[in-house]
């Protein structure tokens, strides 16, 4: 079975109707989780202590649907 990893990072933003980071150095890196559960739980905690501010958003990456060893390399990434 694959392990399907999720990545929870976030940060405050220049627009809130938007997803650009006003700073990425700046990004709060939570943490990687091994299952949606956990990652949702730390989102969630995350987002819930920074509610005041408008600008802080929280994201949960699906780093597992980033790639697929199964599938076969492109030549692109060959280079790599």
């Amino acid at each position: 079975m694959a392990q399907r990893l999720h990545l929870v990072f976030g940060g405050e933003l220049i627009d809130p109707s938007k997803n650009t980071f006003k700073d990425v150095n700046d990004i709060h890196i939570v943490g990687m989780y091994p299952n949606y559960q956990s990652a949702f739980e730390a989102w969630k905690s995350n987002a819930q202590r920074t509610v005041d501010n408008a600008h802080m958003r929280y994201f949960i990456a699906h780093i597992h649907r980033l790639r697929d060893e199964e599938t076969e390399i492109s030549s692109t990434e060959e280079l790599g």
